[in-house]
């Protein structure tokens, strides 16, 4: 019997103090987990469920020597957290995830030839470092491409769609943060994620496959059982499980894929940490993938995951707060978060809503009738 695990009651540190460290906090607490969370903002949503919170940048070492001095395990909620600052507290503290992990998921270059490397069917592409490597590599790769920042772009941004040789000048405005990736446009009917846990032993465990409906690059709804056939449901969860045993994963991974028309399935990102399309696990499955986190982290068994109702998630962007707040009082089905930040912007995820449901095809339909997401 492993009696090696972090008992209740010790500290679980967390970089970054968004939702997703709220989440994870909320499920460490109900373990009996202390949590201190390190981030710049005052009050941050993690930073209003925690025990303690610093308040320094990502990359203040002193303050991250801190985090790991009061910590008994530390985890982080996002890819852009300093890469040698986090490895220079690995010797302080167990980071169960890692800096290596961190290295290839923060940096796209890094993260294809790391899938390439493992034999993961990834779209065709090119690294671009100036404008001539554009004008060049996109006679191969074709058009449509999409033009990628290296580092830091989420929610669409930092990526432009080149149409034709019109848009190389908008393009090539990306350059100037940094190097990027030119990607041949993957012409997909459907984009899908899969959720996996590892543990320390090596113990794997899978969500179900989430199919995921974007509006301006920012994810709109994810909808679980995904709408696919079988052969793809086992390739999308094979692929995850293989990515978790090359990695030696320690904590969750959300591998994002698309689907085309044919059943292909191509990776196009991966995310080293819980994911905004496995919300829905926190009540349509038996363990949400924040508490199977921290029983990664903490060298816990993993439970087996069951998905106990069909269900769709439902993002809620600051345009959309008045809406649900004013409507959710109508719907006893609605499981309505919110995550605590204090200004409401325009494509700012500000919560969100998941709903249980025996037909998937008229809850969808239910939910256009709101008006909310319109």
């Amino acid at each position: 019997m492993n009696k090696s695990y972090l008992l209740p009651n010790r500290v679980i540190g967390i970089i970054g103090g968004g939702q997703l460290g709220r989440m994870m906090a909320l499920a460490a607490k109900a373990m009996g987990y202390r949590v201190v969370v390190l981030d710049p903002t005052v009050d941050s949503p993690c930073g209003q469920v925690a025990d303690e919170q610093i308040i320094a940048e990502y990359d203040d070492r002193e303050a991250l020597q801190k985090l790991a001095r009061i910590s008994d395990v530390v985890t982080y909620e996002f890819e852009n957290v300093d890469y040698e600052a986090l490895q220079s507290i690995e010797k302080q503290v167990e980071v169960p995830q890692g800096s290596e992990l961190l290295s290839i998921t923060q940096d796209r270059i890094l993260e294809k030839a790391y899938l390439e490397s493992c034999n993961i069917n990834i779209a065709p592409y090119a690294v671009v470092v100036d404008r001539e490597d554009i004008e060049t590599k996109i006679s191969s790769l074709g058009y449509p491409s999409v033009l990628k920042t290296a580092r830091g772009g989420y929610d669409g941004k930092g990526q432009v769609v080149l149409e034709s040789a019109a848009d190389i000048d908008k393009a090539a405005e990306l350059l100037k943060y940094g190097s990027c990736v030119l990607e041949a446009w993957i012409p997909f009917e459907k984009e899908i994620s899969v959720i996996v846990a590892r543990n320390h032993d090596g113990q794997i465990e899978t969500f179900p496959v989430s199919e995921n409906i974007h509006r301006n690059n920012i994810l709109h709804q994810s909808i679980v059982p995904a709408r696919i056939n079988q052969e793809v449901e086992q390739e999308a969860t094979a692929i995850a499980e293989k990515l978790a045993e090359f990695l030696h994963l320690q904590g969750v991974l959300a591998v994002e894929m698309f689907v085309t028309k044919s059943g292909a399935v191509y990776v196009n990102e991966l995310a080293p940490r819980p994911h905004n399309s496995g919300h829905y696990s926190i009540e349509a499955c038996n363990i949400s993938q924040f508490t199977q986190h921290i029983r990664a982290i903490v060298q816990l068994p993993l439970q087996k995951v069951e998905l106990v109702k069909p269900v769709v998630m439902v993002n809620v962007l600051g345009q959309h707060v008045e809406g649900v707040t004013e409507q959710m009082g109508d719907y006893s089905r609605w499981f309505v978060h919110f995550y605590g930040k204090s200004e409401v912007k325009k494509d700012r995820k500000m919560g969100h809503v998941t709903i249980l449901t025996n037909n998937i095809e008229d809850l969808l339909v239910d939910l256009e009738e709101t008006k909310i997401w319109a």
